[in-house]
């Protein structure tokens, strides 16, 4: 079946029916995709059971998959592909971990407006996250279109913010805002910041996007104090209610977003109760690359 796209929100987000992920994809079915993800750089796809080695193959088809905070090596990981990560609160016996534990405590982190690796270069391109076991309540995760954002933009915050760049660092959220200071120096230097500008455009779409996020720690050539209160008011603007979108997950749901143009943040539920959930997520490749190409860094 080609693939089918029911829009889910007036500026972004679409319910893609149609394709079974867990095979690999024509070339024609990963260009539509693509060709969707340009569009509305959220993809909903309901219904899917995937392994780990589906999930990877999957995403491996649009990018060299990328570990993220792997590349630290803080602690042992659950999962058996290395280039998956767990966006669980679960230990090794499957069993939710103690509230005060360097993983739920980390994973906090996720529920703060972030773009994923943005802390990276080269950049990111598209994550994917799919479903396993759901809370009773809570754990939605929320979306804003980074697009629309810059769009809406005053003319003199545009003016002003196209010749700025931010510096992006790994460890901001987790030690400045939420105490997570328990990184080795030999951790925190596996990561080291990387600058994107605050205007970027999308080598896809062509279109501009606000690029912020908690990620983001100064402004180059401004005050500290000066770039933070700019940071804040750019994020604040960013998320507002009209750019922003509620996926609530079934079990089986694959989420696959682009990170150049969205931000996204996890929502609070009962730490005690299960929430497994797998990502991955891929390098950026060139505009005209064929993603079939890029298979083998699934394999």
């Amino acid at each position: 079946m080609p693939l089918e796209l029911r829009p889910l929100h007036p500026l972004f987000v679409a319910e893609a029916r149609g394709l079974d992920l867990s095979r690999p994809l024509a070339a024609a079915e990963l260009a539509a995709v693509t060709a969707a993800m340009d569009k509305y750089a959220v993809l909903v796809f309901p219904g899917q059971r995937l392994s780990e080695t589906e999930q990877t193959a999957f995403a491996g088809q649009f990018g060299p998959l990328n570990p993220g905070l792997k590349k630290m090596g803080r602690q042992q990981e659950r999962l058996q592909e290395y280039r998956a990560i767990d966006i669980s609160n679960l230990g090794e016996d499957g069993k939710p971990l103690p509230r005060d534990s360097k993983k739920v405590i980390g994973s906090l982190a996720n529920q703060l407006w972030h773009s994923d690796s943005s802390f990276q270069a080269p950049a990111v391109s598209y994550s994917m996250l799919h479903a396993l076991r759901l809370p009773s309540w809570g754990g939605d995760t929320e979306f804003c279109d980074l697009r629309a954002a810059w769009d809406a933009l005053p003319a003199r915050l545009q003016a002003q913010v196209a010749g700025l760049a931010a510096e992006h660092f790994a460890l901001h959220s987790r030690m400045t805002l939420l105490g997570d200071d328990q990184y080795t120096p030999e951790q925190q230097a596996a990561l080291p910041p990387v600058v994107w500008p605050l205007k970027r455009v999308h080598p896809g779409s062509g279109r501009t996007a606000l690029f912020v996020g908690v990620h983001a720690r100064k402004v180059l050539g401004m005050g500290v104090a000066e770039g933070k209160m700019l940071l804040l008011d750019l994020l604040e603007h960013a998320t507002q209610p009209q750019f922003r979108w509620t996926h609530r997950w079934n079990v089986g749901d694959l989420v696959m977003w682009d990170n150049r143009c969205t931000l996204h943040r996890g929502r609070a539920y009962d730490l005690d109760e299960a929430r497994e959930l797998r990502r991955t997520t891929t390098d950026e490749v060139p505009v005209g690359a064929t993603p079939s190409g890029w298979a083998q860094a699934a394999e």
